[in-house]
């Protein structure tokens, strides 16, 4: 389309495409609800003003207009669905831009598995831009499935769809000046780098923000926040599965009068499940107009702010040129969602939920090579969850909840039989299944609150190899060989049975079932879960998949052992 043929639309001259007529439209630059048509011609906003002339005439009859939500940060792998099923769930609840960093399925399959993301996604009904992946592996104190350095990304780094680097883990390799991570930093100039950097304070914050990274979805405190905004970052606000900061920041953020113009939303991790009971980020702006949030601020965090922090110069914004990515709301405080518009062709919400089952069908019939063979592993034997010799005591990783950081303790050991045999304790393993090494990290876990039996999954940030938790040895090789068979996914054993389990074929990461289906496995396994002693307020999945990431404090476990994060060491 031309500025031509905009400008004439604007002027009345040309006959518009669409006309949203009698709206109240949010206008995200001055904070006003301005009553008025909106017109658009080719996907694209023309006009806001009074205009009957169109091919198509929509009497809105005083609904509330707003832009289309834009979700910040996250990783559609660890929704569990495939991306057009992921992305059709997001457009049901308004989101109409999806920026998402592969590094799940880079760590398994590299630049093919990024690939596979980013073409999966080209038929999606949503914006779909992609930060590449900027730890492959996170660390090297695990072993993944791929290796990407600056010469692989700058393959993709030029892709219209990628803008920029992903979040920047590797926060030594920024202090220590690593050639490898300044590589891709270098090769990311004049786009946007993400963060990700939990508890960074003082001149380590100053020095990882003057290398160039301009976000962070870490915060876990609005002290915290409050350091990195002055440092001229801008804080993505998670609300995800097992992390869920919203309400401390935004109580904070409240509390403090914090000017919120370089603060937007993100889900980060959000499984399918939890997608579909409460949505995606108009939970974020609803729940925080609920605690105390000025609306208007709650809506351009979730659009104007996300669009400037990304330079999505064409998006956040209901205003001539921008694109028309449009909710149609029922009532503003309670983000009441009537009807989604894409480049100003409306999405149907309940049609789309069929159209996933069907697309991700489609998506599957021809999966790259070894994306559904890709759980390898050394056999096991009675010996293989035995823990190194200690005479004195062992560390503990302590789970927190609703948090996916840890803590530490110690346990005598002498003890940890019978706290195992109470259920107090529970062992935990990783099994490197990239290349079948053999490599077994088995160390103790408290606060998951298993009493029986085990649980494993191939779901394990970032490098996913195979996890496995529980309270006696049997059980867990069991679980753990029943995920081989299926190839991938979570699997719940009990007293030498398999008691349940949600099959993730692709790549080990997701599923190619209907949604409806998955996610009938996956309340199914987790109300067994939760009956065999994890308590309701752990999400025992997703916490379970965070206990590998060996770059957020304080304690991990690796295929390679126990890790102390603050040491950045092995135990």
């Amino acid at each position: 389309m031309t500025k031509e043929k905009l400008v004439q639309t604007a002027l009345g001259k040309e006959q518009a495409d669409l006309v949203l007529a009698d709206a109240k439209i949010l206008n995200v630059f001055t904070g006003e609800i301005i009553s008025g048509d909106i017109a658009i011609i080719e996907g694209i906003i023309a006009a806001i003003g009074t205009y009957k002339d169109a091919r198509q005439h929509i009497d809105l009859s005083g609904k509330y207009v707003v832009p289309g939500f834009i979700n910040t940060h996250c990783h559609v792998e660890s929704s569990m669905m495939l991306p057009l099923t992921y992305c059709y769930e997001e457009a049901r609840w308004g989101v109409t831009t999806v920026i998402t960093d592969p590094h799940e399925v880079a760590n398994v399959a590299g630049i093919e598995g990024i690939r596979f993301m980013m073409n999966s996604a080209k038929s999606a009904p949503v914006n779909y831009y992609v930060q590449l992946p900027s730890c492959v592996p996170c660390t090297e104190f695990e072993t993944s499935g791929a290796v990407l350095d600056a010469a692989a990304l700058a393959e993709l780094i030029s892709d219209p769809a990628v803008l920029g680097l992903g979040e920047m883990m590797d926060y030594p390799g920024v202090f220590s000046g690593s050639p490898g991570v300044y590589a891709k930093l270098n090769l990311a100039t004049g786009k946007i780098i993400d963060g990700h950097a939990p508890s960074i304070s003082g001149k380590e914050l100053q020095a990882y923000a003057a290398a160039g990274i301009a976000t962070d979805h870490e915060c876990t405190s609005i002290t915290e926040a409050i350091e990195k905004l002055r440092s001229g970052m801008a804080i993505l606000i998670r609300e995800g599965s097992a992390c869920r900061d919203l309400d401390v920041l935004i109580k904070g953020i409240v509390e403090n009068k914090i000017d919120t113009r370089r603060i937007a939303f993100c889900t980060d991790d959000k499984h399918i499940r939890d997608l579909r009971r409460e949505g995606s980020i108009a939970y974020n702006v609803k729940r925080s107009i609920e605690l105390g949030l000025d609306t208007v601020s709650a809506y351009r965090m979730a659009t104007i702010n996300a669009a400037d922090i990304y330079n999505l110069k064409d998006l956040g914004a209901i205003a001539p040129g921008r694109r028309a990515d449009l909710l149609v709301l029922n009532d503003l405080e309670q983000v009441s969602i009537e009807r989604v518009f894409k480049d100003g062709k409306e999405i149907d919400r309940n049609a789309a939920v069929n159209a996933a089952t069907t697309n991700a069908a489609a998506v599957t019939m021809a999966p790259p090579v070894g994306s559904k063979n890709s759980i390898h592993i050394a056999p096991l034997g009675p010996g293989s969850f035995k823990l190194p010799h200690s005479k004195t005591v062992y560390p503990v990783i302590k789970i927190k909840p609703d948090q996916i950081i840890t803590g530490k303790g110690t346990v005598r050991s002498d003890e940890v039989e019978a706290l195992l045999q109470r259920g107090e304790l529970c062992k935990i393993a990783v099994i490197e299944r990239h290349r079948a090494t053999g490599n077994i990290g088995v160390g103790l876990l408290a606060g998951y609150g298993l009493r029986r039996g085990a649980v494993a999954a191939t779901v394990a940030h970032d490098s996913h190899n195979l996890i496995v938790l529980g309270t006696n040895d049997d059980d867990m090789r069991l679980a753990a060989e029943e995920i081989v068979r299926i190839q991938g996914g979570y699997v719940f054993v009990s007293e030498g049975k398999v008691q349940g389990s949600a099959a993730l074929p692709v790549y080990g990461l997701m599923s190619d079932a209907a949604p409806e289906t998955f996610t009938a496995q996956l309340d199914d396994l987790l109300e067994k879960i939760h009956a065999a002693g994890v308590p309701k307020d752990v999400e025992p999945l997703i916490t379970m998949s965070f206990l590998a990431l060996p770059v957020i404090p304080e304690l991990r476990i690796t295929d390679r052992g126990l890790f102390d994060v603050g040491k950045f060491q092995f135990i």
